[in-house]
């Protein structure tokens, strides 16, 4: 398999508006025949129109629209920030929204820059409002999320709450692949590495990759192989998911990445903490190592979505059935 390394960025896209005092993005990132599509949002969310901003009770929401922000990944806005943004998120209507019927996307670019939370779109005016008067913070969102990474939404709670408080802020780009990566987090346990990767095939020659160049024929549908690009490099000690998609290269479609922390080497089932890089990104899951590839399998063709494998609270997880 091929990787383009990290110095193929691939496409930026433009640089986002300053907003105005009070005021939050609202960006379009779907189009069809480069018009945006707003699906069914923009009723949805209610309020007064004055011009290009919706008057949402003490927040004011500015519409965004442009072709250049077409496939805008949450993980990527921080990027796009002009200096000194004084809002605490940018609000995405991305995919999701137009196509699925999902609530619109609040992307930090305060505290943990890219990670993001989706709310019920009826409710977004009143947690900006909540959020820019201090009476919330992002860490409240990520805490209250659902499986489906809404929150307080009407989906069960996940057994595992994505962790919130970052011990560093002062990581590398993650180099660029259009595969998953499994990145080493934690550096105490050396024969603990070295037991994963052995159990999820050991690494080709190059010692960049678990799971290249696999025969199809010896494939084993039931316990999929992890096919990734290995990170083993301090420079990602401590690394938490909240701050893995802004470390992510734009347009390029990284599958997933599956963080091998202090809970890989002292659980049982060696689990990884995996990241959803799209429907809420830094959204994490804990997933026993031998049903990571298997995740990875579904999310490349499309065939479920990354909450269908999250475990809920007070269940047996699914792997245990």
């Amino acid at each position: 398999m091929s990787d383009p390394g990290t110095t193929m960025r691939a496409m930026t896209f433009p640089e986002l508006f300053q907003s105005a005092p009070g005021e939050v993005l609202l960006v379009c990132t779907s189009y069809e025949n480069g018009k945006a599509r707003w699906g069914q949002l923009l009723g949805e969310i209610g309020g007064g129109r004055q011009g290009d901003v919706l008057v949402l009770g003490d927040a004011r929401v500015r519409l965004v629209e442009g072709r250049g922000w077409d496939y805008l990944h949450g993980g990527n806005v921080p990027a796009l920030v002009p200096e000194g943004e004084s809002a605490p998120v940018v609000v995405l209507a991305d995919i999701a929204v137009t196509y699925g019927g999902a609530g619109p996307l609040l992307v930090d670019v305060a505290v943990v820059p890219g990670r993001g939370v989706r709310v019920p779109s009826a409710r977004l005016g009143e947690v900006l409002t909540a959020l820019l008067g201090g009476a919330l913070g992002f860490d409240d969102l990520v805490r209250g999320m659902d499986v489906l990474g809404v929150y307080e939404g009407d989906g069960a709670r996940p057994a595992f709450t994505t962790p919130t408080t970052p011990l560093r802020r002062d990581f590398p780009a993650l180099p660029s692949t259009d595969a998953a990566l499994l990145v080493r987090t934690s550096f105490d346990d050396e024969a603990g590495w070295q037991a994963l990767l052995a159990d999820l095939g050991g690494v080709d020659e190059s010692g960049r990759w678990v799971g290249a160049d696999l025969d199809p024929d010896e494939i084993d549908v039931d316990n999929y192989p992890l096919t990734a690009r290995v990170v083993d490099d301090r420079a990602f000690s401590d690394l938490l998911p909240g701050q893995v998609p802004a470390l992510t290269a734009p347009k390029l479609h990284t599958t997933l990445v599956a963080l091998a922390d202090a809970r890989t080497f002292t659980e049982p089932g060696r689990p990884l903490t995996v990241v959803d890089l799209y429907d809420t990104p830094g959204q994490a899951m804990l997933l026993p190592c031998r049903e990571v590839g298997s995740l990875a399998c579904n999310l490349e063709i499309g065939n479920m979505d990354f909450h269908e494998f999250i475990a809920q609270e007070g269940e047996e997880p699914w792997w245990k059935e």
